[in-house]
């Protein structure tokens, strides 16, 4: 199983419009720079990313006119030996990461700003899955495992027939052909807060059956390659600490108890 060298998107733009309720409370334009246990949340993520092998870009996806409040917190990285530049934003997930990509043919690995607990060997398993041939992929955690890092980390799951499950907020796309899976985003994430979504993506049988429990994690990912034509399999973390990003105040505040414990924290 080869690893290859894999571009990096970093989702760090905010909806159109929206002030984020935590950049507001810290002051500054956007969330990925709000301040959690002494550095902005990008920065967790960067230091993470940056000190992967074979990663031969990290492309910083936000908009304009946040590149320059940004790109001060990046000169601690130049010596990295990995090329971070930003690329500007789109208005949906799907058109941003599309942009960011431009003409490569990947492998990529997609994450977002906010995601501060992420480990080395979460992004190692995503590339391990597309290495062993699939065309994307999503990781996914157990409620157990989610629950068993923090009570509150999340409070909602996927219902399948052999448990519940949450995503974990990194993807990965082995090729141009895998961009086809992208469209069950075309109007965002956030499924579970919006079924009528959810099932113009994945079709209504499928949630069907899944509602019902009538399908387990695995067949359902094998429903969903054969809706988009893919090999689509899901990355299993039993680290259920992976689950948990940084979306509000409930999450920042269990993200703030958390990274003491699994990461160095800087020195008050």
């Amino acid at each position: 199983m080869s690893i290859r060298p894999t571009t990096v998107i970093l989702l760090a733009a905010q909806r159109a419009g929206v002030v984020n309720p935590l950049a507001e409370r810290a002051g500054v334009s956007h969330k990925c720079i709000a301040p959690i246990c002494g550095k902005p949340l990008i920065e967790w993520v960067l230091d993470v990313l940056t000190a992967q092998p074979d990663v031969s870009e990290i492309r910083i996806s936000i908009e304009p006119e946040a590149q320059a409040e940004v790109g001060a917190l990046l000169e601690q990285y130049a010596d990295c030996g990995t090329p971070i530049r930003f690329v500007n934003s789109h208005s949906g997930i799907v058109d941003s990461v599309t942009a960011a990509a431009a003409d490569d043919e990947g492998p990529f690995v997609i994450t977002t700003a906010d995601n501060v607990l992420l480990t080395a060997d979460g992004f190692s398993q995503i590339r391990a899955t597309l290495a062993a041939g699939a065309d994307a992929t999503l990781a996914l955690a157990r409620d157990k495992d989610v629950l068993a890092a923090h009570p509150d980390g999340q409070r909602n799951f996927y219902k399948f027939r052999d448990g519940g499950y949450a995503n974990c907020n990194i993807y990965g796309l082995a090729n141009r052909k895998a961009f086809g899976a992208m469209e069950a985003f075309r109007e965002g994430g956030q499924f579970q807060a919006n079924r009528d979504r959810m099932i113009r993506a994945f079709g209504l049988f499928n949630i069907v059956l899944m509602g019902l429990r009538l399908v387990d994690a695995p067949g359902a990912m094998k429903r969903i390659s054969k809706r988009f034509g893919l090999e689509i399999k899901a990355t299993p973390f039993a680290d259920g600490a992976l689950a948990i990003d940084v979306d509000n105040e409930r999450t920042y505040s269990v993200c703030e108890e958390l990274l003491p414990q699994r990461k160095p924290v800087p020195a008050a």
